[in-house]
């Protein structure tokens, strides 16, 4: 790949420039307004911190949540800039704006080595615009918090399939860099698509197969292995003509599973037992109902434990291991059995030196919250959706843009 790494525009010096650093910094927040998983925050240290010990002026864009465009105050970024703080060991400012007259200002007042993280991007209805010329009048205005001899890192991998300002116009506009984290994910998913070590197993979990559809189409023929678990297995129960009770369906997919086990019934395996409950509620009583015999007023909340050992079989003795999603609903500790199971089926391959990826987002929530080992795995990745769509074969705009 022709991409220019972060090593590289170190070497050439950053002491005293300015650099504009796009990180994904989009945590959950619990109901009391603090970070529930700080992953992605550790995930994005590691750049912040070599920009910032070789005395650049470092500028971050960072989204959280999903603002209207406009500033909205609980999406502010005030507990990432804290959080990150922590992490760092060091001061990070929090503009209170964008790129108005506060990000400006405090630009303009960096010194070598600090940090300013600017108001969470989408608060600026530019960043998602589908107008290129909008996009590229806030691209400027960042490029403008840096100066003329910046450079920008893209290091904001969950961000990499949108085509944004911060993610993809900036990187027109300025020297650019693949970030540490970048780099490393291109890497691990270039060997997940090349599964040059076989046998390879991919395990696909939660709630709808419409979003993970491209996904099993494109790694059904490239997989030896694919396992089904979470809501989405019902759809694919319901197309063997199976009664789900009142689990999760999704009718309009039943006809595109049943001919996806048609094409891949050699590859593809669906749970053969499964946890069902009255209600979604975590001190709903749990009972396990062979996947053939589940009652009409029950709801499937987990895959059963006969389903975990035939899913640890098959990813025994795999040799390169893609995990997205979870297998039930891990936050209730009655349901949090199958994804666990499977979890420890994953470590106990990688141990026996399997390459194991977990594709983000509530997977990699699911390792941190059941107190798995998160070295474990062979990678954690932090971009679900952009992890999802590289494995589809989609071009990612934030990659492409940067060779």
């Amino acid at each position: 790949m022709g991409i220019k790494s972060l090593d590289d525009l170190l070497s050439e010096g950053v002491s005293g420039r300015g650099v504009l650093v796009r990180s994904d910094l989009n945590v959950p927040l619990g109901d009391d307004g603090n970070i529930s998983d700080p992953g992605r925050i550790i995930a994005s240290v590691p750049t912040l911190k070599a920009l910032s010990d070789a005395g650049a002026k470092v500028v971050v864009t960072a989204h959280l949540g999903r603002p209207k465009g406009e500033p909205d105050p609980k999406f502010s970024l005030a507990p990432v800039a804290a959080a990150l703080g922590e992490k760092l060991g060091r001061h990070v400012q929090l503009a209170g704006d964008v790129v108005g007259s506060d990000a400006l200002a405090r630009a303009e007042g960096l010194t070598d080595g600090d940090i300013l993280l600017l108001e969470n991007i989408r608060f600026d209805a530019r960043e998602t615009s589908k107008d290129d010329a909008e996009r590229t009048k806030l691209a400027k205005a960042l490029v403008e918090l840096v100066g003329d001899d910046g450079a920008f890192v893209s290091d904001g991998f969950g961000v990499v399939h949108r085509k944004q300002a911060s993610v993809y116009d900036v990187a027109a506009l300025l020297p650019h860099y693949a970030g540490t984290l970048v780099a490393t994910e291109v890497k691990v998913l270039e060997q997940l698509t090349g599964a040059d070590e076989r046998p390879y197993a991919v395990v696909l979990g939660g709630s709808k197969v419409s979003d993970k559809l491209a996904v099993i189409e494109n790694l059904a023929t490239k997989a030896d292995s694919l396992v089904i678990g979470g809501g989405m297995c019902f759809t694919f129960l319901a197309a063997q003509g199976l009664s789900v009770g009142g689990s999760l369906l999704e009718e309009g997919m039943i006809e595109t599973c049943r001919k996806l086990l048609d094409t891949y019934g050699d590859v593809l395996h669906l749970p053969v037992d499964i946890v069902v409950a009255d209600k979604f509620s975590a001190d709903s009583p749990a009972e396990t109902v062979a996947a053939d015999k589940i009652p009409d007023g029950k709801m499937g909340l987990d895959i059963g434990p006969e389903s975990v050992r035939r899913f640890s079989a098959l990813l025994s003795n795999a040799r390169t291991i893609f995990w997205n999603g979870p297998m039930g609903v891990f936050e209730f500790p009655a349901f949090a059995a199958g994804t666990k199971g499977v979890a420890e089926a994953i470590i106990g391959a990688t141990g026996k030196g399997a390459f194991s990826v977990v594709g983000g987002g509530d997977s990699a929530a699911a390792v941190r919250q059941l107190g798995l080992p998160e070295d474990g795995f062979s990678h954690i990745s932090t971009g679900g959706g952009a992890s999802l769509e590289y494995l589809e074969g989609k071009e990612l705009p934030g990659i492409n843009v940067l060779n």
